[in-house]
């Protein structure tokens, strides 16, 4: 709690914080561990050990760290004493005349007491009149939302006449009762003491809870599809794999891919078996289209159930999309191309054929030269076998002829 002083002005502070918790002293300037929805509050008592050099009102303004909102203080100071002057008998500011009216106060006839001489000594039994209206001696006068008339409570009036408070020390009121959207108990009761008494069907601290069971009924007439609970008119499943209102609905169930392909399909293509009909039959869910499937959610970085498909169209194109359920409401995440496949490469598929028929005529004729060389071995080494294995004749060829030829002369007689 911030305060902004000025010269020769003290203040102390008391907090009332969640569930009564008291502090004073510095501990009376702050409230811990608080949220949205929790009520405290804090007493504040301003004394002035001196008054103003230049007599004016002073300003002080309080307001709690963190927010904009802050409370303005204007301080009076009464620095003359008017107790000088003399009095005024039978004065019209107290009661009926019952008393003077001196020093800022009444000075009460005799037969008459408080403080604006409103009681009779013989209507009541005790001197101490304020002691009445405490509830004990740690409150208020009637807890400071009223007057204490002769030892009993006036409780004050609010502007709004149906807002009030009650009871022997003014200590409850109809007006101040948690609150849900924006009603007083919700709408569904009334607040007495500051504390919700629900109509039937609804419990709660501000009656925000409803006890009927309709609203959890699944097709099946089960309540919460038997995989829940129903709280507050709100299905709680149990199993974290349903989700949806009634927990019927299962994305990372097998078949949702399937189940959600034509509708994904006519929506983000417009194509598919439900492109006629697409605006009637698969306005259900809410269409995101991305770039790439790096933009589609994740399960590591999401709090919220979902299922990653990959389809193929009429045209062997695939498509990439998630099904996805965030706060009851379904998002289907779509890959915003198609990915078909690339059409046949000419050159590439004519070099393979030319370089097949190269290369089987070369293996061919390799095969046809091994054979050839194989079969040329085995003539040769036949060919030596037999030369080794003949046997030659050793006498004359009996068609050789010699080329000299011997003629005898019979005239010769050898001289």
């Amino acid at each position: 709690m911030l305060t902004i002083l000025c010269q020769g002005v003290t203040i102390t502070y008391k907090s009332i914080c969640k569930n009564g918790v008291e502090g004073t002293g510095e501990n009376g300037r702050k409230c811990s561990n608080i949220s949205i929805g929790d009520e405290v509050s804090f007493k504040i008592s301003i004394e002035s050990q001196k008054c103003p050099s230049n007599g004016k009102p002073e300003v002080i303004k309080i307001k709690p760290l963190g927010f904009t909102e802050e409370v303005e203080v204007v301080l009076n100071f009464i620095c003359d004493c008017q107790c000088a002057a003399e009095g005024e008998p039978d004065s019209d500011k107290c009661y009926e005349g019952h008393g003077t009216f001196e020093c800022g106060a009444c000075k009460c006839n005799d037969g008459r007491i408080g403080r604006l001489c409103e009681c009779s000594k013989d209507e009541v039994r005790t001197e101490d009149l304020d002691a009445n209206c405490r509830k004990d001696n740690g409150t208020d006068i009637c807890s400071n939302n009223g007057d204490c008339v002769c030892g009993t409570c006036e409780c004050k009036k609010r502007e709004n006449p149906a807002e009030i408070y009650s009871r022997k020390y003014c200590e409850c009121d109809n007006f101040n009762c948690d609150r849900s959207n924006n009603k007083l108990c919700g709408g569904h009761g009334r607040c007495d003491c500051r504390k919700c008494i629900c109509d039937a069907n609804y419990t709660g601290g501000a009656c925000d809870c409803s006890l009927e069971t309709a609203t959890c009924l699944a097709k099946n007439g089960q309540i919460c599809n038997g995989r829940g609970t129903c709280e507050c008119g709100i299905c709680k499943c149990t199993n974290p794999k349903f989700q949806g209102p009634t927990c019927e609905i299962c994305p990372t169930c097998p078949g949702v891919c399937a189940e959600h392909k034509d509708c994904v399909q006519c929506r983000a293509f417009e194509a598919g078996e439900k492109k006629e009909t697409c605006e009637h039959d698969c306005s259900y869910f809410q269409l995101i289209k991305v770039k790439d499937r790096e933009k589609m959610p994740q399960p590591t970085d999401q709090s919220f159930p979902l299922t990653h498909c990959k389809e193929r169209d009429a045209n062997d194109c695939w498509f990439y999309y998630t099904y996805a359920i965030r706060n009851d409401t379904k998002e289907v995440y779509v890959v915003e191309t198609l990915e078909c496949p690339a059409g046949p490469d000419i050159i590439p598929i004519v070099a393979g054929v030319v370089a097949g028929i190269v290369l089987i005529g070369l293996a061919l004729l390799l095969i046809w030269k091994l054979l050839m060389i194989i079969h040329d071995r085995r003539e040769f080494a036949k060919f030596e076998k037999e030369k080794m294995n003949a046997k030659w004749d050793t006498g004359e060829n009996p068609i050789y002829k010699s080329a000299v030829t011997t003629v005898v002369n019979p005239k010769y007689e050898g001289k």
